[in-house]
């Protein structure tokens, strides 16, 4: 049994011995040869906290060394999506007490995330509906990553305040041109053909597929499973987008970025810049350094230990606050960024943002 959980359950399936394990927010069990990984808090679309961290962990420990188990599927409970990111609410919390539970949260989420990526053996996400944020960190990282026509996939950080994390300006810096610098500072959700063009998933396979996909996880190899469903995703938009794209954000600063999409005459280059000046200024700047030097680094884990200092800076900073009040707990949408624009945010504020702090996760 996996350590912390409460109950196995379950009955006789088509497939072979199912058993389940339940607890409150993960539910794992087996299905032949398949384990799954269900997050089930749909009322909060499945948001991640530190006590799931642990419990997926747990199972990922157990399942690597269970000879019965050959396959590990993530997906999501309820209608909406598998993941709608961390536990932001907390992360506010936290940030406003000047406690340290968030840093500890990331330190673990972040292990998770690199265990994820070099898991032996194959770990199938199935990325339906909504995923963001920490549900792209528990998801992009796997071995196959299957979209939907529901899917919609974001690292939507810098609407409030924050910077991408959980790898993902590892896998934000190593899209086709600058698309994911464009994901990035835009914080824009893409479908299924345009995530699988940014390397943010592999397979297409149409919503009302995935009961038979599951079937088939549980007696077949994973890629024979995943390929036996998977069909031709619809067509997507960034293809087309490159050219404004490339040339927009290559410009040196954000600023520069801002004044080239203005002056693009490109409808969809205007709606970008309209996006960023809507956006955290010290975040923009933060996050367009952060998917420069992670490019320049070899490893996810890497990357992830540059994302946590950031991540450990943005939250003393007065955006993170603002911006979960702004876009979360009040909804007015209008948050008062501090400082206010971009010529306020010196090379010195960014800079603070990548200087090793304590307790940095190792792998």
């Amino acid at each position: 049994m996996v350590p912390g959980h409460r109950r196995y359950g379950g009955r006789r399936s088509s497939t072979g011995e199912r058993r389940t394990l339940v607890t409150d927010d993960v539910l794992l069990r087996t299905e032949g040869r398949a384990a799954h990984i269900v997050l089930n808090r749909p009322r909060a679309l499945n948001a991640l906290d530190h006590a799931m961290v642990g419990a997926i962990d747990a199972a990922l420990s157990a399942w690597e060394t269970d000879s019965s188990v050959a396959t590990v599927v993530l997906s999501g409970a309820g209608e909406r999506g598998l993941c709608a990111g961390g536990d932001i609410r907390a992360i506010h919390d936290d940030a406003k007490a000047g406690g340290t539970a968030s840093a500890a949260f990331w330190r673990d989420e972040y292990r998770l995330n690199a265990r994820i990526a070099r898991y032996p053996k194959p770990y199938v996400a199935l990325m339906d509906g909504i995923v963001m944020g920490g549900g792209v960190g528990l998801s992009a990282h796997g071995a196959l990553r299957v979209v939907t026509e529901r899917s919609r996939v974001a690292m939507p950080e810098t609407t409030i305040g924050f910077v991408p994390d959980v790898g993902g300006t590892y896998l934000l810096s190593r899209t086709p041109g600058l698309l994911g610098t464009h994901l990035a500072l835009t914080g824009a959700a893409v479908g299924a053909t345009d995530a699988q063009l940014c390397g943010l998933a592999d397979h297409f396979v149409p919503s009302a597929l995935l009961p038979h996909l599951r079937e088939d996880l549980a007696r077949l190899p994973a890629h024979v499973a995943v390929e036996r469903w998977a069909q031709p995703a619809p067509e997507g938009e960034l293809a087309a987008a490159r050219e404004w794209i490339d040339a927009c954000y290559a410009a040196d600063s954000v600023e520069d970025i801002l004044e080239r999409l203005l002056g693009s005459g490109v409808p969809a280059a205007k709606e970008a810049a309209v996006t960023l000046q809507s956006k955290s200024p010290t975040s923009l700047k933060v996050t367009l350094e952060a998917v420069r030097r992670a490019r320049e680094l070899s490893t996810l884990e890497e990357v992830l230990v540059q994302e946590f200092r950031v991540s450990c800076a943005a939250v003393t900073m007065p955006d993170l606050v603002e911006g979960v009040r702004a876009q979360v707990i009040d909804k007015d949408r209008s948050p008062k960024w501090t400082p206010a624009d971009l010529a306020s945010v010196t090379a010195a504020d960014v800079e603070r943002f990548f200087a090793p702090v304590r307790d940095e996760p190792t792998f």
